[in-house]
Order: C-alpha cells, then sequence, then structure tokens
C-alpha cells in the first residue's frame, strides 16, 4: 500500500503553505509543470516515524467560471481514486462556499479516508466560526493555520493511521522490484508488454497483491524480479483522466513500492520537466534509477556520436546526481530491452552493496588526508573513521570532531571518491558527518 496524501480545495485557502509547512521548505520538490492549466507540487514528509508522499492538487484553470469548477472537480475525482488519504482544505475566512459544498458531496461518496481540515484558524474567534463546515457532512474538522502550524500536529495525528502497513503487503516474495514509470505516451506500455508479451507460461501473476499495483513475476533469461505494473491495466471507471495528474500519481505509487526506477523518456522530444520530476521523486525516495531513451528508432539523422551527444547533455540536467545509467532502446522493435533488465539487475546489485569498514577507511581516509574539509571559522575538522549504515540503501556515516562545520561542496567531494572507488551507479548517496 503507497502511502499518498492529495491535498485538494479552491484555490487560495493556504494548499500550498500547507503543502510547503509538510514537507519541509527546504526539501520540496516543487515545479512547474508546462502547460496552460496549473502547476503541481509533490513531495516526502513524515510523521511519527512513517513516511508518505504529498501531492498538492491546488492551481486552477484560467477561464470561465464553469471550466473552473469542472477542473477542481476533476482534481478532487482523480485524487479520490488514486491517494490514500484525501485532506480537504478549506477557508474559515470565507466560510462555506458553494465550490466546498459540492466538493463535499464527491468526498462524501468516496470510501477514501477524508480529513477536512479548516485553514486560517488563528484567533479564537475564527475558532467559533469554524464549527460552520460541519454544515459538510464529513464529521470532526480540524482547525488549523498553514502559516504558523498550530493544529497541523493533531491533523497529521489523524491523517497517519490511515498510512500504517497492512499484512498484505508481507505476501509479496523476496524479489528485486522493478517498476516503468514516466510520463504518458513515452513508451512504458510497449516495454511491458515486449517483456511480457512472450512465452508469457513463465510469467506468473501473484493473487492477493494490493490494489495500489500489480506485481507480475518475471522469470526468464536467468533474471527473476517482480515487475511493478503501474501502465494503466486497473479500471478507471468513469474518472476523466488529466493524464499528466494521473501519471505524477502512478509514479509516485510505483516509485514507493519498487527497488529500481525504469524511467522512460521520449526520445524525438528529450528530456524534459515532467522527466525531471519523476526523476527527482525516485532520487529523493533513495530508489535505484535506469533511464530509457525510448522511439530512438524514430530519431532522424543518427550517427555515431548523437547518443554519446544526448548522453552528456542529459547528465548535465541531472546534476550533481548524473551517476546514472542512460540505454537508448525502442520497445516496439525489441531493442535493447533486455539490457535494460540487466542493467537494472546491476543498480539493484549496487543499491544492496556492503563495503566493509575497514575497506571503507583503508580507500578514503588517505584521500582525507590529502584533501581535508575546507578549515571553517579557525576550525578544523578532522576525520576520525568511516562506517557504512545497516540500511536498505546506500548510507555512510564519517565520525568527526566537528560535524557542524563540513558543507555541502565537501560532502559532494566525498560523494564522488566513494562513487570512484567502489560501483555505486544508479543508486542515490546519503553521507552524515556526526561527532566522534
Amino acid at each position: 500500500m503507497s502511502n499518498i496524501l492529495a491535498i485538494v480545495g479552491r484555490p487560495n485557502v493556504g494548499k500550498s503553505t500547507l503543502f510547503n509547512r509538510l514537507i519541509e521548505r527546504r526539501d520540496a520538490i516543487v515545479d512547474a509543470v508546462s502547460g496552460v492549466t496549473r502547476d503541481r507540487n509533490y513531495g516526502k514528509s513524515h510523521w511519527n516515524g512513517i513516511e508518505f508522499s504529498v501531492i498538492d492538487t491546488g492551481g486552477y484553470v484560467m477561464g470561465s467560471e464553469d471550466i473552473f469548477e469542472e477542473e477542481i472537480c476533476r482534481q478532487v475525482a482523480l485524487a479520490i481514486d488514486e491517494a490514500s488519504v484525501v485532506l480537504f482544505l478549506v477557508d474559515v475566512v470565507e466560510g462555506v462556499t458553494e465550490m466546498d459544498i459540492e466538493v463535499a458531496t464527491l468526498l462524501r461518496k468516496s470510501k477514501k479516508k477524508v480529513v477536512l481540515a479548516v485553514n486560517k484558524v488563528d484567533t479564537g474567534k475564527r475558532l467559533h466560526e469554524a464549527a460552520e463546515f460541519y454544515q459538510l457532512g464529513l464529521g470532526d474538522y480540524f482547525p488549523i493555520s498553514s502559516i504558523n502550524g498550530s493544529g497541523t500536529g493533531e491533523l497529521l495525528d489523524d491523517v497517519v493511521t490511515a498510512f500504517i502497513k497492512t499484512e498484505g503487503e508481507e505476501e509479496q516474495p523476496d524479489l528485486p522490484r522493478f517498476s516503468v514509470v514516466g510520463r504518458p505516451n513515452v513508451g512504458k506500455s510497449s516495454l511491458i508488454n515486449a517483456l511480457l508479451g512472450e512465452e508469457r507460461h513463465i510469467v506468473t501473476p501473484i493473487a492477493g497483491t494490493t490494489r495500489d499495483s500489480i506485481y507480475t513475476e518475471y522469470n526468464k533469461f536467468g533474471l527473476r524480479f517482480m515487475l511493478v505494473d503501474t501502465a494503466g491495466l486497473r479500471k478507471k471507471g468513469k474518472v476523466y483522466e488529466d493524464l499528466e495528474f494521473y501519471s505524477v500519481m502512478r509514479s509516485v505509487r510505483a516509485i514507493e513500492n519498487t527497488d529500481v526506477c525504469i524511467l522512460m523518456i521520449d526520445a524525438t522530444l528529450g528530456f524534459e520537466a515532467q522527466d525531471m520530476n519523476i526523476f527527482r521523486l525516485a532520487e529523493r525516495n533513495n530508489k535505484g534509477i535506469v533511464l530509457c531513451v525510448n522511439k530512438w528508432d524514430l530519431v532522424e539523422g543518427k550517427d555515431a556520436n548523437l547518443h554519446k551527444t544526448l548522453t552528456e547533455g542529459i547528465k548535465k540536467q541531472l546534476a550533481p546526481f548524473n551517476d546514472v545509467p542512460i540505454i537508448f532502446i525502442s520497445a516496439t522493435n525489441k531493442q535493447r530491452i533486455h539490457k535494460t533488465l540487466e542493467t537494472a539487475f546491476e543498480v539493484y546489485k549496487n543499491r544492496s552493496k556492503r563495503i566493509p569498514t575497514h575497506t571503507l577507511n583503508e580507500v578514503l581516509l588517505p584521500i582525507i588526508e590529502e584533501l581535508p574539509p575546507p578549515v571553517y571559522k579557525d576550525k578544523k575538522v578532522r576525520i576520525k573513521y568511516i562506517t557504512q549504515l545497516p540500511t536498505a540503501y546506500p548510507q555512510f556515516a564519517f565520525f568527526c570532531n566537528l560535524p557542524q562545520y563540513v558543507k555541502e561542496p565537501y560532502m559532494r567531494f566525498i560523494e564522488n571518491r566513494l562513487r570512484e572507488n567502489f560501483d555505486f551507479t544508479g543508486v542515490p548517496i546519503k553521507i552524515y558527518f556526526r561527532p566522534k
């Protein structure tokens, strides 16, 4: 089960402010998705030891009032269908509006957990005025102020009760999990069909999987893994899909349920803003990443150096984390699709790699001694020893006398030395400096 919280509501009720508070502004993934409709904000948060993704469905269509209301309702319908919890945010200053009533009607019909939060309640008078939102028929509400954070603790205590893992999640076989993610129409379904379309008798659907994703066991050519299929196999009923929003929701779900993300982009369009958004989601979730440039057969004027030029351009965009394998494929022609799987397995091994403590110290301490952290405020940082933390993805602790004086550029230098000496291609690395 994926942990996804979708924030819905009218414009100007404080959704973006609440969003930034939940994910902590310095960690926010806030990017304007190209198009005339609206901007999408999405990122990670945690509360009481439970991690979850937050999606702000905010923004609105410029146009007539009818188009505006239709778009709000469409976003709410998608949020109901895809999110684990829907947080309905309203404004105590403006009171109950017709649009609030219409959204509440949709939410009352859903089977999802709905949390009503009344924003801008920062005085005793407004606390009293918030009672009028009982008329929406959604039960108890949480009076909050997203701008100063009051009431958000009680709100999150209630939200995360729906995020506790169920026993059904543990029924999946203990195999690597690979997900194919990307924008609409980049060829995700074509790749999945190419992988599963032949010799289907050795591809076994696993019964009892969660509603979030369809897990399929792949067992060919000496490779065995779980393919997390999010290519739209689940029937969506009468929901009118907003493809960009829907792709983000499915990508969040796939990323949370995987070990390695196979991120597909369209070779005829290049590496676009939404591709970067999904890449950063996978990076911030500490997942392995393989980048596949699909539809390579449709690119005209190819020469021996074109793929090298494109690879360099993509890696420049991905910096600082650009140690990612890039494969040029054609899913329809089945060109290099097995190379994609082999690379995904290598990335999976890199993600679970353990470096002995003595090896880390023998290799890195001489490098650090030669190029130590810069002196800061007349303080010299001395790194004593290094160890890898026992986590699912690579994390390293550097024990030193003054960890607070080690800055981001030096951390990046250390990460580059780790990648040079130990193969962590395709895997984000976390580095911590701790007091000795």
